[in-house]
This record gives structure tokens, C-alpha cells and sequence, in this order.
């Protein structure tokens, strides 16, 4: 609010500058879409290492592309990547398990247990059902193990009762990365181990001789000896801790912790003892007429429940990577995420059917086109020379597009599962490499040359010889070399519609992507123009707002031109925008750069003098 004198004297008001930011986007968040071990399928998952993949999606497995090129995508400098699990439609199962309850006249399924996502890795998962919580007669905890990933989950106080306000529903589902359940009965399902009957106020005689089974092992020992357990317990919690600590006194089989990891609780009245095992087959068991007399016999499980019938997918055909626009499945489950500027599909370079591979390439072209994403595409498998890339590169002219670049040959890396070289299509390193380019030169740099060395790489397919690249090179085809003292590395920065035959505006990768850079971030950061009132005040707004921009991105050398006008301008005003425009409710918005083109050859002259020489680079 304006400030009202009200003395003589100096006041001083603080106005806001008017002045909106037009702010740069990402340049190189990588989308990988094809088959993996485990995650959600037709689901964008944004992660940031590999680490994260491993923890979502499962990790290596030889069956899946996708998952050796987030490997080699982050080994190269990427640093944020989007993963989206496709599986052929119609297969994979997710496992599960039926949890009974004995709490009513007669046992009935209480809980059925799904893994959270399709796969074999369910079949690893193992849920154990504990009463130790304030309400014991009323509530349960409900614990997930899963076996191969070592992760854990813990839901305490649950209730089977759809109106309590810890429904095992409502709380599991939204709550778990592993499980989802499905609540069967009113009824609580029976706790994992083995329960007691209830014990009075007055403990029974404990200086009694117990056998108990873990398995197929058996050991005897004690209850309470008053000459080494000193005083008696004087209650159920006092009788757990003193169970607990006779079982895990208890020599174990050889490997094992069924007996030193025993874990005996006391809910209520009651006991529940279990193996400090995962393995569904170490049942605790006491046996004998003591065993009896304690309650020690009441109710045997096992110590976990294991979730069962896991299925993988079969690895997604074409119609499933390009999936469906309307289900948000495939390649169309990216339309939802904001922030994507690389596209991978690495399981293409495998298909033996070109026309298979031109036809989801089509279709992932037309996506990166209306979401301004860049796609990496590997070259066929089959190409292993470059006589046989010139020859199959025809079938490759109808998705000649200026927002892909083709990259041949294939790398050979040592595979971390069997210690043995391995090829491997390019794109995921290609992507990593193109991610530190932008970080540490910018996205105006050509992601190609001696700085882009290709970390982790053994060897090539094909080893290219400059006049083989020379014949490539105009064709459009980016091709990998190895170079000594400097290894294998990136060796061209090409669009697909860079074949010199072609003449493009659009030949150049830096070039394209430094456009759709700009357009990106102009599109998002001219929002604010939206039903403002659309004069000569608003027009001029808009050219301070995109003039600063660009002019940040001259300053660090993205542009052409040694100043501001030789490098871009930005025109909106009667010229751009009419009476009839106005009226319509639009604005236009004129926007030019010289992108800087890069140096893709490099000419040196040598000429000869009396007794000396000189060069002369051009």
C-alpha cells in the first residue's frame, strides 16, 4: 500500500520491481522406457542414481536393456533419469498370500497379500502378523520382509474393521512401496509364530525341562533354574524376556540364526515366540507334556508368511512400447511428466525386424516432437561393419527427423553379472555423456568430440577408420571411434536430418536442442502473460522478460555474434500483434538466435618456406 504522510519527514516504501524471470529448464533428464526385474508398469519413476533403480526397479538382469543403460547413463556423468517398466500385455503376475483367521467359530481367510508390482521378486517377500500393540485383543502389526532386496516395512495398530481409523487398508495401500493388501473378513488374520495359551495372574511351576524345534533342529534346555535365573518372573512380560534369552543361549545349526535371532514377545496375556529366520519352514515347535502344561502348544505357524506365484512379464513388443494415449501406457505414459528432455530405447537395437524398430522409433518421434524431447536412437544390432550401416541405413529415411540422432557402432563393456565383455547399445552412455556435456560446457555444445569420452567402454563393435567415418558422417550417422591417449568417445553430433543431401537448418544436435531449450523455457516462463490485459504495457513486459533471458545465454556463449543484436532479438508489438489479433486475445511473440554451429572440420595448411615452415589453420 502506498504510504500516507501523516509528518514532516523522510519515509521510505519499498515497490516491487514489476519484473518477471523467464527461468532455464533441464536439458538432459533422460527417459529410459522398456523392460525391467520389478517396479510399476506404464508408471514414470524419477530417480537419481543407480542405486535408486537397483531399490525400484530391481537392478541388472540380463533380460533387460534398459536396466544396463540407466548403468552406463549414470557411469557417464547423467544425473536424473525417468524409468517406465513396459512388459507385453497380458503377462507377469504379481505374487501374493491368503493370511486365515481362527479368532470366529471356524478358520476363514482374514487378508489376502499382493505384491505391490507383477514379478518373480514378489515371490521373495515375507509378511509376519505380530498382536503387540495397545489394543491386543482388537489390533494387529503387520511387518514385510522382503528376502532378496533385504528391504522392510512395519504397519502397527491396524484393525480389520472398515470404519476403525486404521483400517489395514487404508493405511497399507497408500503407505507401501512393496505390498498392497486386500482385507477378506472382519476377523484379524492369526499371528506369525507360535502363540500360547493365556496365562493366569499366577504363573504355573517354570522350573520345568522344555524340547523345542526349530526346523529339523532340536534342543532342550531349562525354563528357570533359581540357582543361575536368580528371581522367578513375576508376570508374562518378565516370562518373555527369560524365554527369549534361554532359546538364544541355544547352539544353532551351522549358517543359521533360527535360535541366536528368536524373538519372543508378550501381548495381553499371551506369548508369541518366532525364529529369527525369514525361512517359512522354521516353525517353532514345543513339544512335550511340559510344553502342554505351559500353553506352549495352543497355536504353531510359521514364523513369516511367504507371498507366492510371482510371474515376470514377457520383455514388451513394438505395440506395447508405443503403447496407448488414451491408458497412459508405453511410450504415452511420459506425456504426464513435466521435464523430460532425452529419450532412450535401448531394447530396439535387438529386434531382427527393421521395420519393427522404424515403426516405434515413428511413433517416439512424434511424441519428442509435441513434448520437445530429444531421442537417442542405437543403431540395429545387425550392423556390424560400415558397409552394412550404409546399406541399412535406407530403411531408416522415412523417420528422418531433426529431434533424433542415430549412433553407431555398439560398445563392448564387461558385464557385471558374468565378468565377461559384452556389447551394448550406445544410447544410455551417449546420454550420460550429453548430461555432463550440459553441465560443464552447456547444452549449446556439441556433445561430441575429444571431451567426450565414453567411461566404462572396453572396446567397439567396430572399429572405424577415418575414411569410414568420412563416409558416414555425411549420411547423418554419429559414430563412435577410439582414438589413442584418448580412448573411445562420441564423434559426431548429427540429427537424423543432417545427411548433407537433406540441407536442414536442423543438421546439427547442439543446434536443435539449444532451440528447443529456448522454446521450452519461454513457453513455461511467458505463462504469466495469460489473460493479462494485452497492450503496449503487457508487450513491453514481455520483451524486457525474454530479452533478459537470452541475454543470460549470450553471456555465456550459447549464441552467435559478438553483440546482443548480432545474437537474437525479440519483437512484440503492433507490428507482431494487429487490431484483429487483439481482439482475438492473442499476442505474438517474435523470437531469433544465432545458435553457434559447431566445428565439424578442421582444416590445417602447411606451407614451405626457405629453411623453416610455418601453419596456417583455417
Amino acid at each position: 500500500m502506498p504510504t500516507k504522510p501523516t509528518h514532516p519527514g523522510v519515509y521510505v516504501e519499498e515497490l516491487p520491481s514489476g519484473t518477471r524471470t523467464v527461468s532455464a529448464v533441464t536439458t538432459s533428464v533422460t527417459a529410459f522406457v522398456g523392460h525391467t526385474r520389478r517396479g510399476p508398469l506404464n508408471t514414470p519413476v524419477r530417480i537419481s542414481s543407480f542405486t535408486d533403480f537397483e531399490r525400484r526397479f530391481g537392478g541388472l538382469t540380463s533380460q533387460s536393456a534398459v536396466a544396463y543403460a540407466v548403468q552406463q547413463f549414470f557411469a557417464n556423468g547423467g544425473t536424473v533419469a525417468v524409468i517406465v517398466r513396459v512388459a507385453a500385455a497380458g503377462t507377469g503376475k504379481a505374487a501374493c498370500v491368503t493370511l486365515e483367521s481362527t479368532e470366529g467359530r471356524s478358520a476363514c481367510p482374514a487378508l489376502r497379500v499382493h505384491a505391490r508390482e507383477p514379478g518373480v521378486w514378489g515371490s521373495g517377500l515375507r509378511v509376519a502378523v505380530d498382536y503387540d500393540t495397545r489394543s491386543p485383543g482388537e489390533t494387529f502389526n503387520l511387518r514385510v520382509f522382503d528376502a532378496h532386496g533385504g528391504a522392510r516395512e512395519s504397519f502397527t495398530g491396524l484393525s480389520a474393521q472398515p470404519g476403525h481409523g486404521r483400517f489395514v487398508e487404508t493405511v497399507v495401500n497408500p503407505g507401501s512401496s512393496l505390498i498392497r493388501v486386500e482385507a477378506l473378513a472382519e476377523d484379524r488374520p492369526d499371528p506369525s509364530g507360535t502363540v500360547s495359551k493365556p496365562f493366569s495372574d499366577e504363573l504355573p511351576d517354570l522350573a520345568v525341562d522344555l524340547t523345542v524345534k526349530i526346523g529339523d533342529v532340536e534342543r532342550e534346555f531349562t525354563l528357570y533354574d533359581p540357582d543361575q535365573d536368580g528371581e522367578p518372573p513375576a508376570g508374562v512380560t518378565e516370562l518373555a524376556l527369560l524365554l527369549e534369552r534361554k532359546l538364544r543361549a541355544l547352539p544353532d545349526a551351522p549358517g543359521r540364526r533360527a535360535f541366536a535371532g528368536a524373538e519372543v514377545t508378550a501381548f495381553g496375556d499371551r506369548l508369541q515366540v518366532v525364529a529369527g529366520s525369514t525361512d517359512p519352514e522354521d516353525t517353532v515347535r514345543f513339544v512335550g507334556e511340559c510344553a502342554n502344561d505351559l500353553g506352549l502348544e495352543a497355536s504353531v505357524n510359521p514364523p513369516v508368511f511367504p507371498l507366492c506365484g510371482g510371474v515376470d512379464g514377457d520383455p514388451p513388443g513394438p505395440r506395447d512400447l508405443i503403447g496407448s494415449e488414451a491408458r497412459k501406457t508405453g511410450l504415452q505414459a511420459l506425456r504426464g511428466v513435466d521435464d523430460v528432455n532425452l529419450l532412450s530405447l535401448p531394447e530396439l537395437a535387438a529386434y531382427e525386424s527393421t521395420e519393427d524398430m522404424v515403426t516405434v522409433i515413428s511413433a517416439a518421434q512424434r511424441l519428442c516432437q509435441e513434448r520437445r524431447i530429444f531421442l537417442l536412437v542405437d543403431s540395429p544390432a545387425a550392423w556390424v561393419s560400415a558397409d552394412t550401416a550404409r546399406a541399412g541405413l535406407a530403411a531408416f529415411d522415412r523417420v528422418r527427423s531433426h529431434h533424433a540422432a542415430l549412433y553407431f557402432p555398439h560398445l563392448q563393456l564387461t558385464d557385471p553379472l558374468t565378468g565377461r565383455l559384452r556389447a551394448f547399445p550406445p544410447s544410455g552412455a551417449v546420454a550420460g555423456v550429453i548430461a555432463r556435456t550440459d553441465a560443464e560446457r552447456g547444452v549449446w555444445k556439441a556433445p561430441a568430440g575429444t571431451e567426450a569420452r565414453l567411461a566404462g567402454v572396453r572396446s567397439l563393435t567396430v572399429r572405424l577408420t577415418d575414411r569410414e567415418s568420412g563416409l558416414l558422417n555425411p549420411l547423418g550417422v554419429n559414430v563412435l571411434r577410439i582414438f589413442p591417449a584418448v580412448g573411445p568417445v562420441v564423434w559426431g553430433a548429427r540429427t537424423l536430418e543432417g545427411s548433407d543431401a537433406l540441407e536442414s537448418e536442423w543438421k546439427y544436435v547442439p543446434v536443435r536442442r539449444l532451440a528447443l531449450h529456448v522454446e521450452e523455457s519461454l513457453y513455461r516462463g511467458l505463462q504469466w502473460v495469460v489473460f493479462e490485459p494485452n497492450n503496449e504495457q503487457l508487450w513491453q513486459q514481455i520483451r524486457l522478460n525474454a530479452s533478459a533471458y537470452l541475454h543470460t545465454l549470450f553471456r555465456q556463449g550459447a549464441f552467435a555474434g559478438g553483440t546482443p543484436r548480432e545474437a537474437y532479438f525479440v519483437k512484440c508489438d503492433r507490428d507482431t500483434t494487429t487490431e484483429a489479433d487483439v481482439e482475438a486475445g492473442v499476442v505474438n511473440v517474435l523470437v531469433g538466435i544465432a545458435p553457434v554451429r559447431p566445428a565439424e572440420f578442421v582444416i590445417v595448411r602447411i606451407r614451405q618456406m626457405a629453411g623453416q615452415f610455418e601453419l596456417q589453420g583455417s
